[in-house]
């Protein structure tokens, strides 16, 4: 069997990979997607709070050209100069792609169970927050 680090890497590419995919047609990418998802679910959010909220998903320069892309292909605007929010078109347009990706999960879950799912996000929670601590705490085994 091969280790944990294998598959969440593998699977982090295969996700990545399907999602951008998919997404293209949209002129989205995996990451510009959860940019859009995060204002939507925020109904407005700040460059900042972005940032943070995504610095697990991809670094900064990445996180900010996807910015600049949903801005520039007017999936969203700002309110004001330091917030974000989505457009009324890029709300629209959300929704279709909204769909896709409900199928995409769809497909990745394929003969995984709720409690499966439940189960392995809880795995990796475990371990990150152990891993996460002892680092804090300069524990190194």
């Amino acid at each position: 069997m091969k280790p944990i680090g294998y598959w969440l890497n593998r699977t982090d590419r295969a996700i990545t990979h399907h999602m951008n995919d998919m997404l293209e047609e949209f002129g989205l990418t995996r990451i510009a997607w959860q940019v859009l998802r995060l204002i939507d679910d925020t109904h407005e959010a700040t460059d900042g709070e972005l940032l943070s909220a995504l610095e697990a998903n991809a670094d900064t320069a990445t996180l900010t050209a996807a910015i600049d892309t949903v801005l520039a292909d007017g999936w969203a605007t700002r309110p004001t100069p330091d917030r974000l929010a989505l457009t009324l078109d890029g709300r629209r347009r959300l929704d279709r792609v909204a769909e896709r990706v409900d199928a995409f999960r769809e497909l990745s879950m394929t003969g995984i169970s709720p409690d499966e799912y439940r189960t392995a996000v809880q795995v990796l929670e475990r371990m990150t927050h152990n891993l996460e601590a002892a680092a804090m705490s300069g524990s190194r085994r």
